[in-house]
């Protein structure tokens, strides 16, 4: 198994190294790289396998020194995962490159951050860790830059740089804490002797500070403005910024647990910047009229939702989390293309009813009564969430994250159902049944599947216990919180019902106050503007410490 993953580790970065090497090998980079990645699949696929099977984990040392490789259950799933989002970028990659120009570097880069981020994943130590980490900002850089004759792609490719930098200098110095408190790089024996000592002031100090690299990496607010302008590079690279790169925070926080669990107040902060970045977020991704934009502002709700599960204590649950989003927002960038294509040859037109009925002659449609949807809205998210988690565990009342989860579950869907109350169906039985099925269907999935990976990754139900309880917060805040956001969740359904159905003086009160929130959206609250005005002024002083370089 030691070989099997050392090759798993080397195999990207040796295709790296012969691509560069080999300047006549042009034609050859992508069956080289493709072939390459088809391997490093199978074997990843290996390794989870047996992990999966034998329930055990294996070290790989360097010279009889430091684990530098460790493939334990986290590792071992987020390596499966990496590599097999970057098979299907490779294989998409042959056609959509074909004719672009410097192939031999783009794939060279391209397994180049395979190899680092496969490392980060598997890293066994600090030093390792940390190098993985830089590498990973550093090849992203030069890949979303790769098109030189775009100026953007260049400019936002340096706002990433510049973000990620900001974090990197946070986790080297939660690194240089860990090695002066313990005297050794193993991440292992560091995890295995603070939780002996039970040392809280290094765990809260390192705590905060991994928490800040993740949120950086992770894109959560003001640190987000990258995300949505790097989409001036390859699609493809697009893509694989979702196996393990922008939720590269969420990986980061899980492989840090044993930490977390030993914090007092940090999680909670983690929950409120985690909400904070899913509300903006998902608002500035309703708002954008570019397809590419709007999905990566959708990865930043998304990447929020992430941290705030990780903020909640329910680690494993973040886990399935970016995996699924990392799946299914990848596939939405490789697909983004067609869609584009399909949206240029359409007229334009909106389908609202009246056109249905007089231009395409279609049936009368009908809405659900309001009553009905009320009661559904209320009580029918709450009673399938609370049986479906009841099921994977009957204490889910006593836990403050499970809490937090279960109330944001109930609130997500009640805004499903609520939202369908507009639908206008023809069969009425049908389309209720049907929605209801698949709600049912899809909690039940979630719970249970994220049951699954909580007993794969955290099998330990003490150290499960205690990151829930990382994440408590005092009795009357917890109350006033759920309080507070049901509040204005409900208050949000009233307006925007108010401001639709009812009209009147109060009607366009509210119409004239969404415009105004609307024109503040539209600027994206501003973040990028300022960003834009301190890269310039950063450069500035770049230039000007050069041109007195040159004097000296």
């Amino acid at each position: 198994m030691k070989m099997l993953l050392v090759l798993l580790v080397s195999a990207p970065l040796l295709s790296a190294v012969f691509l560069m090497l080999n300047e006549r090998g042009a034609r050859q980079a992508p069956r080289v790289s493709l072939a390459l990645a088809v391997g490093v699949f199978a074997v990843a696929g290996w390794l989870l396998g047996w992990r999966i099977h034998q329930g055990v984990d294996v070290s790989m040392a360097l010279l009889g020194g430091w684990p530098i490789l460790r493939l334990d259950a986290l590792g071992a799933l987020m390596a499966f995962v990496i590599a097999g989002i970057s098979l299907v970028v490779h294989a998409y990659s042959v056609r959509y490159m074909a004719e672009e120009e410097g192939q031999r570097r783009y794939y060279a880069l391209l397994d180049a951050l395979v190899f680092s981020l496969l490392l980060m994943v598997l890293a066994g130590d600090l030093l390792s860790l940390l190098l993985a980490w830089n590498l990973v900002g550093v090849l992203l850089f030069f890949l979303l830059g790769h098109n030189v004759r775009r100026p953007a792609a260049g400019r936002y490719a340096g706002w990433g740089l510049l973000t990620f930098r900001v974090g990197d200098v946070a986790l080297i110095l939660a690194a240089v804490l860990l090695f002066d408190a313990y005297e050794t790089l193993d991440l292992a024996e560091i995890f295995q002797r603070l939780q002996q000592e039970d040392d809280r002031m290094v765990a809260q100090w390192v705590g905060a500070l991994v928490a800040f690299a993740a949120m950086a990496r992770s894109a959560q607010f003001l640190l987000h403005a990258w995300l949505p302008y790097t989409m001036e590079g390859p699609t493809p690279v697009s893509a694989l910024m979702h196996a393990g790169i922008v939720n590269a925070g969420g990986i980061l926080i899980n492989r840090f647990a044993p930490v977390f669990a030993h914090t007092d107040g940090v999680l909670p902060w983690l929950f409120v910047i985690g909400l904070f970045t899913a509300v903006v977020g998902s608002i500035l991704m309703l708002c954008q009229n570019d397809i590419k934009k709007s999905l990566g502002y959708s990865t930043m709700g998304q990447m929020g939702f992430m941290i705030m599960e990780c903020g909640v204590g329910a680690f494993s649950l973040a886990i399935y989390h970016l995996i699924a989003h990392g799946i299914f927002k990848g596939t939405l960038f490789l697909g983004a293309g067609g869609i584009i294509n399909e949206a240029r040859k359409h007229d334009g037109v909106p389908k609202d009813p009246l056109y249905r009925f007089v231009v395409e002659r279609g049936v009368a449609v009908r809405r659900p009564p309001w009553k009905l949807m009320a009661a559904m809205t209320l009580i029918v998210p709450l009673l399938v969430l609370g049986v479906a988690h009841w099921l994977v565990d009957e204490e889910i009342l006593q836990k403050q994250g499970a809490l937090v989860l279960l109330f944001f579950g109930w609130i997500t869907g009640a805004q499903l159902i609520f939202s369908t109350y507009k639908a206008e169906v023809v069969n009425l039985t049908r389309f209720l049944a049907l929605m209801l099925f698949s709600f049912v269907i899809v909690v039940i999935g979630y719970v249970l599947v994220s049951h699954v990976f909580d007993l794969f990754l955290y099998p330990d139900p003490a150290f499960r216990a205690s990151l829930y309880a990382a994440a408590d917060i005092e009795l009357i805040w917890f109350e006033l919180v759920l309080l507070l956001v049901a509040v204005v969740v409900v208050v949000g359904w009233v307006l925007v019902y108010y401001a639709d159905e009812k009209g009147g003086r109060f009607g366009r009160g509210l119409s004239r106050a969404w415009l105004r929130f609307y024109a503040l959206v539209s600027r994206e609250f501003y973040v990028p503007d300022v960003q834009t005005l301190v890269s310039e002024r950063l450069l500035k002083l770049a230039r000007s410490l050069n041109r007195g370089l040159r004097w000296m």
